[in-house]
């Protein structure tokens, strides 16, 4: 288990600094298999396959409920047997712990399965 699954998402005020970008990298280390996007604004991507559309919907409803629980919420796409999860910090435009943190447990839910 990831030291990050053992963490809470905590609420984010605008005006909070992004991570810098070995703060990012520390933290992506933590992870297996998202990338770092850094075209505008520095994002987490993941994708994950699965069987059929029912496995990835049933998927995005779990990822739903654990981001109604964190408070933290990700842009989620969907596309016959293909669930994209994209994780950013929306207030403070860029990257913060807490994605790392959801990161971390959306990849726990994944491996659940």
């Amino acid at each position: 288990m990831s030291d990050l699954t053992r963490k809470k998402c905590k609420p984010c005020e605008s005006g909070t600094a992004p991570l810098t970008d070995d703060e990012e990298q520390q933290f992506l280390n933590q992870l297996t298999g998202w990338s770092l996007d850094k075209k505008k604004i520095h994002q987490l991507h993941k994708l994950y396959k699965f069987k059929n559309l029912s496995e990835a919907v049933k998927f995005v409803s779990e990822v739903a409920r654990l981001a109604e629980d964190e408070g933290h919420h990700p842009d989620i796409y969907i596309s016959y047997q293909y669930v994209t999860i994209v994780l950013w910090t929306k207030k403070i435009a860029g990257l913060s712990e807490n994605d790392f943190i959801m990161a971390a447990n959306i990849d726990a839910l994944a491996k659940a399965k």
